[in-house]
């Protein structure tokens, strides 16, 4: 799914980095493509100072722009127009179905009316866009369409950090279709049939996200208040780290004695606990099907021996998500340090792709 607010800024062409801004770091991506062929041309993952992002609002626009143009220079990203994503509860999303014989501007009309009963803000306050899905699969006389609206400071945030950084946003998208985005990639790449539903869980650092897509559609959608930075928390207080001390699994360093039984595993028996209720959230809700693989994305996927034994716990099928798995490698490429951090570059890769619509 491609639908976003780009409307909102225009679009320009190839190439685009992805930014990802998370709450404790910004995530980059940089892409060209031959032919069919896609190739990883600069990626990086640079640390924000603490709070200066909370909830998905940046907080300090000056820490936030400071830590993006380090991260462009540090990482070789040569692009200087970008591609960002506003987080799912910053924006209202809804299916709507209008008649299949409306013309363009008699949809944009309809938009606007329908927009009104869902967005509990002024009118004024809020960037609107939509994206038409094709017909509708209960009715082929109705047209599907994603309406996608954001309060209009949540995208002006983001195009200030990104102008402060030296870079011009193409594309303000939505963190979630980001992620479908991304998997759309995954699909093809792996073969997977369209018929498949796939479910990825994109685990931040204070928020998660559930996303099921059957074919290129998005069935389900819903943010949960758990992330990986439970285990940072754990690890400053019980070894008395800092910040960044305490994101050493981050950098592929060796852990404190002990920390494999005394942190480690309690806090994966308690993400186990978490990922279970989110499945039970999805069995329970009426777009339910049952699902073939489920993918862990986002930082909080790096935990190690998460994927293996949630797996086994759950009784589904659960990977490392990877849309970079099958993406040649420029020469200057670290592929160790990209090991490293492959799940959490997930919406950055997604946002780079845009770049090729």
């Amino acid at each position: 799914m491609n639908a976003s607010l780009s409307k909102l800024l225009g679009k320009g062409p190839p190439p685009l980095v992805g930014v990802d801004i998370g709450s404790s770091a910004i995530k980059l991506v940089q892409l060209s493509r031959a032919g069919r062929d896609y190739r990883l041309e600069a990626f990086g993952v640079e640390a924000l100072p603490e709070n200066s992002v909370s909830e998905g609002v940046i907080v300090d626009l000056e820490a936030v722009s400071s830590a993006l143009r380090q991260g462009v220079r540090r990482f070789g990203v040569s692009a200087r127009r970008c591609a960002m994503a506003v987080t799912g509860s910053a924006v209202i999303t809804k299916l709507i179905n209008l008649p299949a014989n409306l013309g363009e501007d008699d949809i944009e009309a309809q938009i606007e009316v329908e927009a009104g009963h869902y967005i509990p803000y002024p009118r004024e306050e809020v960037s609107l866009d939509f994206e038409v899905l094709g017909p509708s699969p209960r009715n082929a006389d109705l047209l599907e369409i994603l309406l996608a609206a954001s309060k209009t400071e949540h995208v002006e945030m983001r195009r200030e950090v990104a102008e402060m950084a030296g870079l011009s946003v193409q594309v303000v998208d939505v963190e979630s279709f980001a992620v479908s985005n991304a998997f759309d990639l995954v699909r093809q790449q792996a073969g997977i049939d369209e018929s498949e539903t796939l479910a990825v869980l994109n685990i931040g650092s204070t928020a998660s996200s559930m996303i099921v897509l059957r074919g290129n559609r998005s069935i389900y959608n819903r943010e949960h208040s758990f992330g990986a930075n439970q285990l940072v928390e754990e690890c400053m207080r019980r070894y008395g780290m800092d910040l960044n001390q305490a994101r050493f699994m981050q950098r592929g360093e060796e852990p404190p004695a002990g920390f494999e039984d005394e942190v480690l595993e309690p806090f994966r028996q308690s993400m186990i606990q978490q990922i279970s209720r989110v499945l039970q959230f999805y069995a329970s809700s009426s777009d339910y099907m049952s699902i073939n693989t489920l993918y862990l994305t986002g930082g909080g996927a790096l935990v190690p021996g998460l994927a293996e034994v949630l797996g086994d716990e759950i009784g589904i099928s659960t990977e490392l998500g990877d849309p970079l798995k099958h993406v040649r490698l420029a020469p200057k490429i670290n592929a160790r340090q990209l090991d490293l951090v492959r799940p959490s570059l997930t919406i950055a890769c997604g946002l780079a792709l845009r770049g090729f619509d």
